[in-house]
């Protein structure tokens, strides 16, 4: 029997020659999966902020401590083992809970997808981060069963950070490929594959990686990991969906070809992110632009020759959340972020309700909302960023649905054909 690194070699040289040959491609199967990945759309939810603290998720978290935090590692460092175990148990044991996943499914959601840091399953030594969210994940996914829904496992963090942001735990360089830290992102997925191998009545997927940021790192280096996680996956379990992101490389013309059907491994979705709001061209645009913009992505999310999911979006048309730009920082939108000009303002979209929401953002990001899951339908399907937040209204999925800004039943259209 060939071993896996044997395998993975065949696999990857087998990519080669199809790549070479310019072979037709075609969609993946399912064989043991419990959701049928083929036929039904994902629509689903991020839980984000929960095992991954994000300042701008929770604010509150981060005030409470002194100004030299800025993510999860400093945090930690600061409070110390003790006190930030503390204090993020309470977190971990009160953010989501059973009553949001089954909200969730009311909601019509099948899908939600949990971020988790590689601290959680596999920490180093030396690091000040604090463990037992396990614990609780354990719990979730017996939420989630319990609720008809079936979860994502996003490894949303890695050794050194693989892209520099907060959400990464740990802000500044990206460090990720230098020294064992590849290895060790592999040790946490292989620890989650494990732990999760009998349960893919629930957990259908793992994410191998989110957002490593490619113009920062070696991509062929991005791409062998890819292969040695999935075989990692499969050494736990032969169906699993494994997910790779498209490390901000066009998911179509820059993977087609990449872990297809025809490379020999089965089960592979591509995840890309999709936000309008990062840069100041993009928060320029009229309404109908932000709509046409996300239109256009139909026909590219249909011409991915693997499952392919928008596992992050947002409502939102601005970045004016409370630090949704780092700690501290301000917004391009109404100038505050350095080296940025006014576009408007952020009047109520800084901290505040849906509710309280102007008329016009609310038709404006209603419109929005709608042009997406349109769009992002045309292949797999799509996972909204995020379920909760304590003041980012453009972001807060719940409060979108209790004001009537998110569709429901989630295929109701106030404003159809938006995307011809």
């Amino acid at each position: 029997m060939l071993s896996r690194s044997i395998l993975r070699k065949l696999v990857a040289a087998i990519t080669l020659v199809a790549n070479a040959n310019g072979a037709p491609t075609f969609k993946l199967g399912s064989r043991a999966l419990s959701f049928d990945y083929n036929n039904d759309k994902v629509r689903g939810v991020n839980l984000g902020g929960w095992f991954v603290l994000e300042p701008w998720i929770t604010p509150s978290i981060f005030e409470a401590v002194s100004s030299i935090v800025v993510d999860e590692y400093t945090y930690t460092q600061t409070l110390g083992k003790d006190e930030a175990s503390s204090r993020l148990t309470d977190h971990w044991n009160t953010w989501i809970t059973q009553d949001d996943f089954n909200q969730i499914g009311k909601a019509g959601l099948n899908h939600v997808r949990i971020p988790i840091g590689y601290w959680a399953v596999a920490p180093l030594n030396g690091d000040p981060y604090v463990q037992g969210q396990l614990t609780v994940l354990d719990k979730a996914i017996g939420w989630a069963r319990a609720a008809g829904i079936k979860v994502l496992l996003d490894l949303h963090g890695a050794p050194g950070s693989q892209n520099g942001f907060d959400n990464s735990g740990r802000y500044g360089p990206v460090d990720w490929q230098q020294g064992d830290t590849v290895s060790q992102t592999k040790d946490a997925v292989k620890a989650l594959a494990q732990r999760y191998a009998s349960q893919t009545d629930v957990v259908t997927s793992i994410e191998l990686l989110n957002e490593p940021l490619g113009s920062s790192l070696d991509l062929g280096e991005v791409k062998q990991f890819y292969y040695d996680g999935w075989g990692t996956v499969r050494d736990s379990n032969q169906d699993t969906v494994v997910v790779i992101h498209d490390a901000f490389q066009d998911p179509e013309t820059y993977w087609n070809g990449f872990m297809n059907a025809q490379t020999g491994v089965n089960n592979i979705m591509i995840d890309t992110h999709q936000y309008q709001i990062f840069d100041q061209g993009q928060l320029s645009q009229s309404l109908g632009e932000h709509v046409s913009s996300a239109c256009t992505l139909g026909p590219e999310l249909a011409g991915i020759d693997k499952w392919a999911i928008v596992g992050e979006w947002t409502g939102a048309q601005t970045d004016c959340a409370k630090w949704l730009n780092g700690l501290g920082k301000g917004a391009r939108y109404d100038g505050t972020l350095s080296g940025s000009s006014i576009v408007g303002s952020c009047d109520g979209k800084y901290t505040g309700t849906v509710a309280a929401l102007s008329d016009t953002d609310k038709s404006n990001i209603r419109h929005f909302i709608e042009a997406q899951l349109d769009a992002y339908e045309k292949n797999t399907g799509w996972i909204f960023w995020t379920w909760k937040t304590e003041s980012a209204p453009e972001w807060h999925m719940k409060d979108l649905l209790a004001n009537g800004l998110f569709p429901q039943p989630l295929t109701s259209r106030q404003y159809p054909g938006q995307c011809g």
